[in-house]
Formats: C-alpha cells, structure tokens, sequence
C-alpha cells in the first residue's frame, strides 16, 4: 500500500471517528488564534506541535494523556526541565521532526494520524495553518500561545487556561498561574527592599551568552531578560536595544565595564573558548577581576522554560541583593519549583547539564583577579 493511500485511509477513519465524538459530545473553545474549535469532552489522546507545546501540558499534569511526541524533543537533550522530569514521554511514537524549522508547518500527517488523537494542541502556528490543518485530518486542532516570542508574557496563561479547561485541569490551570505569579511578586518585593536600604548604590548589570537561532558566545545578550526585569537590575542591555535581542562588541563591553556580569549557560562553553583565545579581553573586565561572574541556567530552549526563570530569579536575587534574598537557599527553591510545575526535582540534572547554578567559571581564574 502507497505511502499516500495510507494517509488518504486514515483521513477518512479520523473523519469517521471525529464525527462520532461530536455527535456524543462536544463544546466550543476560543483558541489563541481567535479561532472557534468544536473539542471533544475530557480528551484522553492528545499530541502537541510545536515549540512550548509539551511543555504547557507538563505544567498541567497531563503527560499521561499524551500519546506522540516530535522529534527534536528526542533528539535536544539539555535545558528543558520538562523533558528531564518525564523520561517516559520519548517512548512514544514520533509524530514529526518537531524543531525550529517546522514552526508554522504541517507535520507527518501518516505519523499524526497513526496514535489517534482527539486532540492536536499547537503552538507557534498561525491560524489559517491550524485551520488547514484541522480541516485536512479531521481532528480539532487548538492553537496556543506563549506570547512575545521568546519572552516572558502572561498572555501564555491564557493558554494554559485554555488546556486546561479543554482537559477538565482548569484548577490546576489556575495554580499554575499563581504559583508564577506569587514568584514573580516575591522575587519583585525581595529585590525593592534591597534597594531600599541605606546606602544601597544599584549595580550595572550585564548577561552574555543568551541563546539566539543557536549559541552565541559573550556578547550576545537581552533586553528585557526576565530575571533581571523581575530584579529591577540595571541591565546594561537596555543601552543598546529597546526591546529584544542584541549583538555587541568587546569595545562596547569593555565601555559598559559591568559591576556584575551573569552568563547564560545557554553559550558557556563559547564564553570559555573567548576566555581561552582573548584572557587579556576578559580579564579587562571589572566583574572578572573581582570574581563577580556567575552562571544562570538557559531559559529560552525551545521557547520559554516559564520554571527556569523562576529558578534563575533568586539565584541573581541573591547576588545582587544578598540581605533581602539571604534565607533563599537557590537549589532548594530550584527542586521546589520544578517539582512543583514540571513534578520532578530535576535541578541535580540541570547541574550535570551546565554545572552548579550561580556558579563562578572556574575558566575566568586566568582571565583577572582582583
């Protein structure tokens, strides 16, 4: 049997099978797309496509319903906490490559169609691509949305309330919102009183190493980047971007000179190559000569790991305000927030991925000292 004939034959079965499910029992949801879509009561086969897709149903405890997952969840090892916490979820079928280049494209339809979903929730996707999509396998398709790409926006709880009401987890939804947004509000207070306090002088921030379509070594960097925002640090990114991701040169850098320098573990090992070929640059830096670099873990790894920002948070609280933030032990409210949103303490396998959080790179030792 052709490869097309196959895909033409489970067409019609799911064209079948979806009109009986909406003949039992259906309702309509408003997806991120603005689109109406007829979805099937409590769904207990679902897939996700696309970049955060696998990722929103982790938060919601619904991993077990999912029943394929693409390709590059497989293959992309590192940075997402959700995949460290659900190993079981790369026994299941493939369903397509998944990756940056097929955001906004049709999967493997013969592979979609073979594990029988009810549901296809997708991110990154436009509307008129879902509803083609939808249209051509039969299936409800439901577009999510994180927002801002590569951000952090509250527009991606919307999305998760979405889900969860189509999977009946719209309590845990709810608590999932709460949960981030209590950190946020934490992390935000913590970080006023620090400076608050006499003689507080706010210190120039820099974070290099920033993922960016792939990595990038020291002078690739963000503004706004979430942790810091929730800091209120002065982040020297802000000079040269109003909104967005920025590429600057060592003179630039050495012109900023910042009191504190944060590198994304995201292009560590790029920023000791630098610190091998150019120690003379790096240790020019204040924050190298004074031993005030340090690490925070990669948040942006097919699209945003909402939990590591949290993690990443208190561990800059930490530094820059060490009073206020001085009952925070950083990996212990790193195992608190992954077990709490993705149901597994997996900070000990972040720390094998990309080394202790807030650590400072041994390789710097050469570069400067104070």
């Amino acid at each position: 049997m052709s490869r097309m004939l196959r895909v033409i034959m489970c067409l019609l079965t799911c064209a079948v099978a979806l009109a009986a499910a909406q003949t039992a029992a259906a309702r309509s949801v408003t997806d991120a797309a603005g689109r109406q879509v007829e979805v099937p009561d409590d769904p207990s086969r679902i897939v996700c496509l696309g970049p955060g897709c696998l990722r929103l149903l982790a938060f919601l405890e619904a991993t077990n319903r999912v029943v394929g997952i693409e390709r590059f969840e497989i293959a992309q090892k590192t940075g997402r906490p959700y995949r460290l916490a659900h190993p079981e979820l790369l026994a299941l079928p493939v369903i397509g490559p998944g990756g940056p280049k097929s955001i906004n494209q049709e999967p493997d339809l013969e592979a979609l169609l073979a594990v029988k979903p009810q549901v296809v929730f997708t991110s990154a996707m436009d509307g008129p691509v879902a509803q083609a999509l939808q249209e051509k396998i039969g299936i409800p398709v439901v577009a999510l949305s994180y927002g801002k790409f590569a951000r952090y926006d509250p527009k991606v709880f919307d999305s998760l309330l979405l889900a969860g009401t189509i999977l009946g987890l719209g309590e845990r939804a709810r608590a999932v919102a709460d949960f981030l947004k209590d950190a946020e509000a934490d992390v935000r207070a913590r970080a006023a009183k620090g400076m608050a306090r006499s003689g507080f002088r706010k210190p120039t921030v820099y974070v290099g190493g920033t993922g960016f379509r792939g990595t990038h070594g020291l002078g690739s960097t963000d503004n706004p980047y979430a942790p810091l925002d929730w800091l209120g640090a002065d982040n020297l990114a802000s000079r040269v971007t109003d909104e967005g991701h920025a590429f600057i040169d060592r003179e630039q850098l050495l012109a900023f000179d910042p009191d504190v320098l944060f590198i994304d573990a995201a292009g560590l090992s790029l920023v000791a190559d630098e610190a091998a070929r150019q120690p003379e640059f790096l240790g020019a830096l204040r924050a190298v000569r004074q031993g005030r670099t340090y690490v925070l873990y990669p948040f942006t790894n097919y699209l945003t790991n909402l939990d590591t920002i949290v993690v990443d948070a208190y561990a800059a609280g930490k530094v820059l305000y060490p009073e206020t933030f001085a009952d925070v032990d950083a990996v212990q409210k790193a195992d608190v927030v992954y077990t709490f949103l993705v149901g597994k303490p997996v900070y000990a396998q972040m720390a094998q991925d990309f080394g202790p959080l807030g650590q400072k790179p041994a390789f710097l030792g050469d570069c400067g000292k104070k």
